[in-house]
C-alpha cells in the first residue's frame, strides 16, 4: 500500500471539479463506465462520496458516514455546480490534518483505519474521475500521486480477495506494461478501452 500520510488530495480534487464544470446538463442522462450509473447519477454519487469522507476524516461519524453507498440510487443535488466544487474542497482540506489519517474513522457503514480511508477516498477521485471523463468526452490526466495511491489500493484489494459487487466488477486483464491508470482502472472491473455506445 503507498504511504498515505503525506498525500495531498487537493489537486485530485481540482481536477475532477473541473471535469464537473465540463458536463453539459444535456449529458446528464448518458451512459458511464459505470453501468448502473447515467453521468447524473456519477455526479450525485461524487457529491455524496465527498461529503462521506470528509466526515471520516474529521471523525464526525454519522448518517454520512454510516450509509451504504449502494443502499440506494445516487441523488444529483439542484445546486450540484455550486455544491460538487464545495464538498471536493472540503474533503481535501479534511484530508490535510494529519490527525485524519490516525486511529479509526468509518465510511460507506465501514469501519477501517484513516490511512486505509485516505487511500479509499484518492481511488474514488481517480476512477470516478476517469468514469467522467469518459463518458463525457474529456481529456484526463489524474494527479500522479493520487493515482499511484489508488493503482496501491486496488491492487492491494485484488490479491487479497476483497472485491465484492457494486462499482468493483471482476478484474480486468491489461498488460503489465500499460500506463498505470490504465492499470488502476482495470483492477477497478473497469474496461479501459471504453467508451460511450454512441461514440463506438
Amino acid at each position: 500500500m503507498t504511504d498515505t500520510t503525506t498525500l495531498d488530495l487537493g489537486p485530485q480534487a481540482r481536477i475532477v471539479a473541473r471535469l464537473a464544470a465540463g458536463v453539459p446538463d444535456a449529458r446528464l442522462a448518458d451512459p458511464t463506465p459505470c453501468p448502473a450509473y447515467a453521468v447524473g447519477d456519477l455526479l450525485g454519487h461524487l457529491a455524496g462520496l465527498c461529503v462521506a469522507f470528509r466526515d471520516a476524516a474529521r471523525k464526525d461519524l454519522g448518517p454520512t458516514t454510516d450509509t451504504d453507498p449502494e443502499s440506494g440510487a445516487p441523488t444529483l443535488p439542484a445546486d450540484w455546480r455550486e455544491e460538487l466544487p464545495r464538498v471536493l474542497d472540503e474533503l481535501a482540506e479534511a484530508w490535510q490534518d494529519p490527525a485524519a489519517r490516525t486511529g479509526m474513522t468509518r465510511a460507506g457503514g465501514v469501519d477501517l483505519p484513516g490511512d486505509i480511508a485516505a487511500a479509499v477516498a484518492a481511488d474514488e477521485l481517480v476512477v470516478h474521475g476517469w468514469d467522467l471523463a469518459r463518458a463525457t468526452g474529456q481529456e484526463y490526466a489524474p494527479d500522479r500521486a493520487a493515482l499511484r495511491a489508488s493503482h496501491a489500493f486496488l491492487l492491494a484489494a485484488a490479491e487479497e480477495g476483497d472485491r465484492g459487487g457494486g462499482i468493483f466488477g471482476p478484474v480486468v486483464p491489461v498488460p503489465d506494461d500499460a500506463p498505470l491508470l490504465d492499470r488502476a482502472v482495470g483492477l477497478s472491473g473497469r474496461d479501459p478501452g471504453w467508451t460511450p455506445p454512441t461514440a463506438r
